[in-house]
């Protein structure tokens, strides 16, 4: 079991979300660097994919799970409890082996949205198998594969441990509102960042994009959402339902602060090191990067910004022609049992979807319970948002409007 790391963090994030060396979102823009392909050239080309959208009617699945007791599962790397003396042992997944008879086959083969979307593009256009039962993405590509048609639709009568225990947070969401098609496997935040060495303690968006010591010292995310996500929150607005015009408002925000020379840069997850040496003193980071420099050097610190950040989640889909969709419903429930959603986050330490586990959570390590970026309190949920779904079109204008402002 990994344990979290105890090290002196702001107030809302006065413990740990990420125990290992790479975060979810590192993993996912490592690939891609902070080069303008993370969120033009690769993204924008797979969003190229008129005529080739499915439905249940026109792409059929057959269940084989009454006869075949066996699933194959896609997730990220170090995404799941391993044992602690034999790293080739998922304690949570045998347990559901043993409990259920499906036979698992765990790969950790997805290590980035965009490269993973173009490894089953094909077979999911085509209505062609995956060869895989259920596969982890993260929030917009999730709304990708959704508008697409590409994900089988749950029977929820078969996974009540997810109506029953799904955060209040992690539901109603606008891509799958039915909480349908996509369940959340962990969850982080986007905020901001500060290194306490090298200037005083940043609160607000305002302050990051305006602040006089920070000039020239502060980077933000070439991804768009996580970006313009805080923007909108900063100029009052909803992340997760606003208008063109208030993106463009949030947008002209953004233009004055490059101009002004306020930020340096945009990047990918490659701010964590200029953070941690104080060659910035400030940024719009991901919470799990940040939380691992604050290991090292207690004066890095992330913050929830006073008007809000924005909660992601990767997400467990049942693709299309996926050949044991009730195999993979009874796996999705069993982690949603919060004595099991306990286990899994004492070893992840990322936002535990599941109601419960806390206190579940509390037998194996009280300091791991009273966390609130892994079992998140009113505080923490209370400003948490999901960024809007959009469709093909808007998503290309909106990333397009912001590759121009950023100078990608």
């Amino acid at each position: 079991m990994r344990k979290s790391p105890r090290a002196p963090l702001s107030p809302e994030a006065s413990a740990v979300i990420s125990a290992f060396s790479l975060s979810r979102r590192t993993l996912m823009r490592g690939a891609l660097g902070s080069s303008a392909l993370a969120a033009t050239g690769g993204a924008l080309a797979a969003c190229g994919t008129k005529g080739q959208t499915q439905t249940a009617e026109t792409c059929v699945s057959e269940d084989r799970s009454g006869t075949e007791k066996t699933l194959v599962f896609s997730n990220w790397p170090l995404y799941v409890d391993v044992d602690a003396d034999d790293e080739s042992k998922r304690p949570t997944l045998e347990a559901f082996t043993a409990r259920s008879g499906i036979a698992v086959t765990y790969n950790e083969d997805i290590n980035d949205n965009n490269e993973f979307f173009g490894k089953v593009q094909n077979q999911l256009a085509g209505c062609q198998p995956t060869d895989r039962d259920i596969i982890v993405l993260t929030d917009w590509m999730s709304a990708r594969l959704i508008r697409l048609g590409w994900v089988q639709k749950l029977d929820r009568a078969k996974i009540p441990a997810v109506e029953k225990n799904l955060l209040s947070s992690l539901r109603n969401r606008s891509f799958d509102p039915a909480n349908e098609y996509a369940i959340p496997w962990q969850a982080g935040l986007t905020g901001l960042a500060y290194n306490g060495n090298v200037t005083g303690e940043v609160r607000t968006v305002d302050e990051l994009l305006t602040r006089a010591d920070l000039k020239g010292r502060v980077t933000a995310l070439a991804e768009m959402r996580d970006t313009m996500g805080l923007l909108l929150q900063s100029n009052g607005h909803d992340p997760a339902n606003f208008t063109a015009a208030q993106f463009d408002d949030a947008l002209a925000k953004l233009q004055k602060a490059v101009d002004s020379g306020q930020i340096r840069r945009f990047t990918g997850n490659d701010y964590a090191t200029e953070l941690a040496k104080g060659d910035i003193a400030a940024a719009i980071g991901w919470s799990g990067d940040v939380i691992q420099l604050a290991f090292e050097d207690e004066k890095v610190r992330f913050v929830i910004p006073e008007s809000g950040c924005i909660l992601y989640a990767d997400n467990m889909h049942v693709p299309n022609k996926a050949a044991h969709k009730a195999n993979a419903e009874a796996l999705i429930d069993y982690y949603y049992d919060p004595v099991v959603a306990a286990e899994v986050a004492a070893y992840v330490n990322y936002i535990c979807p599941v109601e419960g586990a806390s206190a579940e959570a509390e037998k194996l390590d009280p300091e791991l319970a009273s966390n609130p970026l892994i079992f998140p309190d009113e505080t923490v949920t209370s400003k948490a948002k999901v960024f809007m779904a959009l469709d093909e079109a808007t998503e290309k204008t909106y990333e397009q409007k912001f590759q121009a402002v950023i100078g990608a």
